[in-house]
């Protein structure tokens, strides 16, 4: 059995309209854009329409360009609504506290985003809360406005639950100091810390505990079970060759994961696991070299990537050695991959 193609990932359609409305606030029509990305108002009115990941990315950039804004990621996360993350920003707006409402934007994230890089994490100690955003490195002029997005929009929709100014402790992001890194200051209130570790924001423990004026238990209680009951359904597997897949694809940034890695995330018995992939009629080198040459046609199609960075985020030792491996998996070079892709678009 063939594990599940892999794809770079995508999110609710929904994210374009904070889009749209920092495009309105320079007095610049939106709807052109839109259209050239096939977004008209009957696929934005979908519930279940989604947007990939890299199209989302090539969206953001002609914003970027059409307004001559680097920081336009941090205006679309200023106004990012709750309705624009469906039910799971819905249920945030009625969560007690600002705790919970980030728990619930971060546990129900898989509802209206996934990327196969990873997920964002809550992770709370005795002092606060970090609010922390996987890394999509490397970070180039398409996708460093995602980052901004994500940690602006945080920051915006918890002042919404607690009806008040909330100052995070300390904000950290993974990309270099940009030029427009004055816009982050300004905007968070504080100096952010560039060519970190991590992609994250700073809560403390009485930030977390304010009270959301807004809290009906009673909705509450309903969103959440909703909520819960969608992920549920969104996260079911059918094979454990699924899901060896998905966490090879969150793994392969740099290295070549082992059997035995995975194993252990999955808390198995390295043999059990090789025997059932066996019952499946897989097995752990042909997920691996599938779930390679899935991501590494994705990012030549989508992305404008060089092929020494996608061989790296493929877990590969060298550009020669994935340029070999791609050879071998469709007969053509990465380059003429790319180039005839490019010719079929236009």
């Amino acid at each position: 059995m063939k594990p599940q193609r892999i794809r770079l990932g995508d999110l609710s359609v929904g994210f374009v309209y904070s889009l749209e409305s920092a495009l309105r606030e320079r007095h610049i029509d939106p709807q052109p854009l839109l259209h050239a990305y096939g977004l008209d108002s009957a696929r934005l009115a979908d519930p279940h329409a989604r947007l990939s990941i890299p199209r989302y990315m090539r969206l953001g950039h002609a914003a970027i360009q059409l307004t001559g804004e680097p920081a336009l990621g941090l205006d679309m996360g200023r106004l990012r609504k709750a309705g624009h993350l469906g039910l799971v920003g819905i249920a945030a707006t009625q969560a007690p506290t600002v705790r919970e409402a980030a728990r619930t934007l971060i546990r129900f994230e898989r509802l209206y985003a996934s990327n196969y890089r990873g997920t964002s994490e809550f992770l709370e100690d005795a002092e606060g809360a970090w609010l922390r955003f996987y890394s999509i490195s490397p970070y180039n002029q398409y996708n460093r406005f995602v980052v901004d997005t994500v940690l602006a929009s945080w920051i915006t929709q918890l002042c919404a639950v607690a009806a008040q100014p909330l100052q995070a402790s300390s904000v950290m992001i993974e990309f270099d100091r940009p030029d427009y890194a004055a816009r982050h200051d300004a905007f968070f209130g504080m100096q952010v810390a560039f060519g970190c570790e991590h992609n994250q924001l700073r809560l403390d423990k009485a930030s977390l505990a304010l009270r959301n004026p807004e809290h009906c238990p009673g909705a509450w209680q309903q969103l959440l079970e909703l909520s819960e009951t969608a992920l549920e359904q969104l996260t079911r597997t059918t094979s454990l060759s699924e899901r060896v897949a998905q966490m090879l694809a969150q793994m392969l940034k740099g290295q070549e994961p082992d059997l035995q890695q995975i194993a252990q995330r999955l808390q198995l018995p390295a043999w059990t696991l090789r025997r059932r992939l066996t019952e499946e009629g897989s097995s752990y080198r042909t997920i691996l070299n599938d779930t390679r040459r899935d991501l590494a046609m994705s990012y030549i199609r989508d992305t404008e990537l060089a092929f020494g960075e996608i061989a790296w985020l493929l877990g590969f030792s060298s550009a020669e050695a994935f340029q070999r491996a791609f050879k071998r998996w469709s007969g053509q070079t990465p380059g003429e991959f790319r180039r005839r892709q490019r010719r079929a678009d236009t």
